[in-house]
């Protein structure tokens, strides 16, 4: 009996052994393959911040220098626009025609009632009846003394003393008669006529009011506008006003008729800069036989400048402005970057022409991050062309 139970209680031991090493091997398999785990998982970390801390950045093709559009606010007036007042005062007695109205030059508009003015004719007619009577007896009572001094009668001195005396007289005879004039040409704008042909903008008088000429608060009764020819004034930049030349066409724009646009003339400029402003005043006439366009309407003027071909186009917002003067990123064919500084020959405000530092072909960083240096390496994501949106304007 005891022989036999020797072999039980030694085989149940070397199990217990191959089970131990078997958990010890999986166990170290586990720790192995966890340490394994976290080395690359913090080595994919690593390589992921590095690839996090690459800026990417969108690039932008310079585009050669073509014409550019121009687009400035421009201040629509008629051709002759006149603002009629009053030279006479009194009450208006009655018009003739309102606002829209088409009028002929030197048609009636309306009607003052004078009475003032009037009595002031009639003074003026009774006196010069009175000058012209003593100048009458004044030149017969000289040509007695003149006949009396012959037979010598009279003393030299009393004779010149009457001629003296009608020439007075006829002096006054004068001023009476320039007083009548002046009276009879007042009276004359009794009558409001229209200046031109053109149109009544402006209606600011009924019947019965009162005018009072020369007054401050002396309003205009009408406004006359010549709309069949406008004239568009635009204040154009200085780095354009050498580009803008006598007899150069333009596109109008207005609200009201939109996606159509009318050709403008160049007739002008002030051939000044205002100090102000730094603008050019520049004149542009249009056609307006139709009546289409209105003075005082919004316009927007588009000029086709020419630019020069050596420039190159970018746009504004892949400008950096440094310390030196402005600049731009420029990524070379190995995603380096290279910071250069530019010369701007034209601000076209969307869009800028450089006149130095650059070449069409240079790849150029749009809204470049402001922490960007020189041999920065970037990665590249959308590419825009620049050169043909910039011509567009």
């Amino acid at each position: 009996m005891p022989d036999q139970s020797d072999p039980l209680r030694h085989q149940a031991p070397r199990h217990l052994k191959l089970a131990g090493v078997v958990a010890l091997c999986a166990a170290g398999l586990v720790v192995g393959a966890g340490v394994i785990t976290r080395v690359h998982a913090d080595q994919g970390l690593k390589d992921w911040t590095r690839a996090q801390s690459v800026p990417t950045v969108t690039l932008v093709s310079a585009g050669a220098g073509g014409d550019q559009a121009l687009v400035l606010p421009g201040d629509v007036q008629a051709f002759s626009n006149a603002a009629i007042h009053a030279r006479v005062s009194g009450y208006l007695k009655r018009w003739y025609v309102d606002i829209g109205t088409r009028v002929k030059a030197g048609q009636l508009l309306a009607e003052i009632d004078t009475p003032d003015l009037d009595q002031q004719v009639i003074q003026a007619r009774a006196d010069l009846a009175t000058a012209e009577a003593n100048q009458r007896l004044a030149e017969t009572t000289s040509k007695r003394w003149a006949g009396l001094l012959a037979q010598d009668a009279v003393s030299r001195q009393e004779a010149d003393e009457k001629a003296g005396d009608l020439a007075a007289r006829s002096s006054a005879v004068n001023a009476a008669k320039a007083n009548l004039n002046r009276l009879l040409a007042l009276e004359s704008f009794k009558r409001i006529t229209a200046p031109f042909d053109g149109i009544v903008t402006v209606r600011s008088t009924d019947i019965g009011a009162l005018i009072a000429a020369g007054s401050p608060s002396d309003a205009p009764l009408f406004t006359v506008a010549d709309q069949r020819r406008l004239r568009i004034y635009v204040r154009a930049p200085q780095n354009y006003s050498a580009l803008i030349r006598h007899g150069m066409t333009a596109d109008l724009a207005v609200p009201e008729y939109p996606g159509q646009t009318f050709k403008a003339i160049v007739v002008g400029d002030a051939q000044a800069v205002n100090a102000q402003s730094g603008s050019l005043l520049v004149e542009l006439q249009i056609d307006n036989a139709d009546g289409r366009l209105k003075p005082g309407e919004y316009a927007q003027v588009s000029f086709n400048m020419p630019s020069a071909t050596a420039a190159t186009v970018i746009p504004a917002t892949a400008i950096l402005f440094q310390h030196g003067g402005p600049a731009v990123a420029v990524a070379g064919p190995d995603s380096r970057v290279s910071i250069r500084p530019i010369v701007i020959g034209r601000d076209m405000g969307a869009t800028v022409q450089v006149a130095s530092g650059l070449k069409p072909a240079d790849r150029v960083i749009d809204n470049p991050p402001e922490s960007l240096a020189q041999g920065d390496q970037v990665h590249i994501g959308a590419v825009k062309g620049a050169g043909a949106d910039a011509r567009k304007g």
